[in-house]
């Protein structure tokens, strides 16, 4: 209302006496975003007489510009979007009204009910397609003489979560923004055939069921969501406020839930990726993160990972994917898995990952002083022999995390491959990093010449990191990737640093929770 729109990491300013169909997106998930009319809930929140006469006169100039069906906004997903937006905010729009535009609008939900009816096998399976079967069933349910269309899209959207949500509640994406958002979309379906008087759907009420225990699996501390596979954490509130309104109360998962396992005791906790990346049609926006963990403490983010690039250009988007981008053990130059040269999807341009660790393993055990977790994954074996093995050990009272990480040339064909990389490298090794990348909001020191890191938090508690006998640690300069800011955030990495001339390299290290703000020898 200001003439501030933030929409896809990109903030335009407009004239608020002009229509916002005026403006050139800078982008085109702007574009969607705006033509999914995700800014009339924002004016709907402010209420008052100038938002809705400013949303009705934004959402007529949308008809005259683009309601003919075709152009920009026009794709299954965007159109499910908007119509939901549409429909849900009617007594709004519609309040004081002139009859012909309302007639307008009534014509309008009509076309863009039909062109769902007829376009919605075309969008991509997963979330796009229940985007727009969504906003049939809403039309469907809402729309007179439209009952019929209601109860295809119904048969439709129970085929589409039967095949697109794993037994284990998750997506092939393993994006966890993305089946928070399946999970919001089908608690809104359950809920408007609540409203309807109509019986639930079997196959969405089995979804909404596996998926919560998944989604609390992921959620940390603060009620964000954990970031990988091109999660930004979610919306403030928006994973609660789903959870609530679905009523269901099955706790989070203990086992492996969507490929990440969870350490979480105390007011601490410890997710991490345990699995290989997505392959196939959902490689596009995968990160080269096996192994990765975040911790959160207290409600405050203390190790992260840097997050989803896309909103700030393909160059963020893709340097976002590399395994430095992590907080994990990598080689110099090099990923866990390789992103191959950019291709065009169903969703435009996408750089899918090749060549990404065809074995993982992950094992979780628990005794009267800890939870430990035990992996590996073969991501480095192809080019240079290595196998990287982590274990991570989480103290009952969440304050002591305990770890040790290596990478090991484990069989002779492993060796053979290691040294062949030895003899190209004149035998002076293989660099690697071992990094963990820091939550903007700490403040980190070195201490003791780099025997030690103190991480202090926003509520002034103090986390110490030690690296083992005979390492220091360094501070490096990393970025946040928050989607809500114009630009990436500033923060830093701690990093050790070795180079690998035999078959394995060892590096162990702790995450204590100090007692006080000092570090002690």
């Amino acid at each position: 209302m200001a003439g501030n729109l933030l929409f896809a990491g990109a903030l335009v300013e407009h004239p608020i006496s002009t229509s916002v169909w005026a403006v050139d997106p800078p982008s085109d998930a702007f574009a969607n975003a705006l033509h999914s009319f995700e800014w009339l809930e924002d004016i709907a929140a402010i209420g008052d007489t100038a938002a809705r006469e400013t949303a009705q006169a934004w959402t007529l100039d949308w008809i005259a510009r683009f309601g003919t069906g075709k152009g920009p906004g026009w794709t299954p997903a965007v159109t499910g979007r908007r119509l939901v937006r549409l429909i849900t905010h009617a007594p709004m729009l519609l309040m004081h009204m002139p009859p012909k535009s309302q007639a307008l609008l009534f014509h309008s939900l009509s076309r863009q009910t039909l062109f769902l009816r007829r376009e919605w096998p075309r969008g991509p399976q997963g979330l796009p397609r229940i985007e727009a079967l969504t906003g049939l069933i809403y039309a469907g349910l809402t729309l007179e003489g439209y009952e019929p269309i209601r109860e295809i899209a119904l048969k439709a959207l129970a085929r589409t979560v039967a095949a697109c949500v794993t037994p284990d509640g998750g997506v092939a994406s393993r994006n966890p923004d993305e089946l928070l958002e399946v999970f919001t979309l089908l608690g809104w379906v359950r809920s408007a055939l609540s409203e309807g008087g109509k019986e639930p759907v079997f196959e969405i009420e089995a979804a909404l069921q596996r998926i919560a225990p998944t989604l609390r699996a992921l959620r940390h501390v603060d009620g964000q969501l954990a970031r990988f596979h091109g999660g930004s954490g979610g919306a403030p509130g928006q994973l609660d406020k789903a959870l609530v309104l679905s009523d269901i109360r099955t706790p989070a998962a203990k086992v492996q839930a969507m490929g990440y396992d969870t350490l979480h005791h105390g007011r601490t906790t410890v997710i991490v990726d345990a699995a290989a990346p997505p392959t196939g049609e959902a490689s596009g926006a995968a990160h080269a993160s096996t192994l990765a963990f975040e911790l959160n403490s207290d409600g405050h983010g203390v190790i992260v990972n840097c997050g989803a690039g896309s909103a700030f250009g393909p160059d963020w988007a893709r340097a976002c994917r590399a395994t430095a981008s992590h907080s994990t053990m990598g080689l110099d130059r090099y990923s866990s898995a390789r992103i191959g040269p950019e291709v065009i999807g169903a969703e435009g341009p996408i750089a899918p990952l090749v060549q990404a660790p065809h074995k993982v393993i992950a094992q979780k055990s628990e005794s009267r002083k800890m939870t430990t977790l035990i992996m590996s994954h073969d991501g480095y074996v192809r080019g240079q022999g290595l196998t990287h093995l982590r274990r991570l050990a989480l103290s009952l009272d969440g304050r002591t995390l305990t770890a040790e990480d290596s990478l090991r040339a484990l069989t002779r064909a492993d060796k053979a491959q290691f040294d062949r990389v030895m003899d190209a490298t004149g035998l002076e090794g293989i660099a690697l990093s071992l990094r963990f990348h820091l939550h903007p909001d700490t403040e980190a020191e070195v201490d003791l010449g780099g025997r030690a890191v103190s991480i202090q938090l926003p509520n002034s508690e103090v986390w110490i990191f030690r690296p083992g006998e005979g390492r220091f640690a360094s501070l490096a300069p990393s970025v946040y990737l928050d989607p809500a800011r114009l630009k990436p955030r500033a923060t830093k990495q701690i990093v050790l640093s070795d180079r690998l001339v035999k078959y394995a390299a060892t590096i162990d290290w702790t995450l204590t929770k100090a007692q006080d703000a000092h570090v002690s020898p």
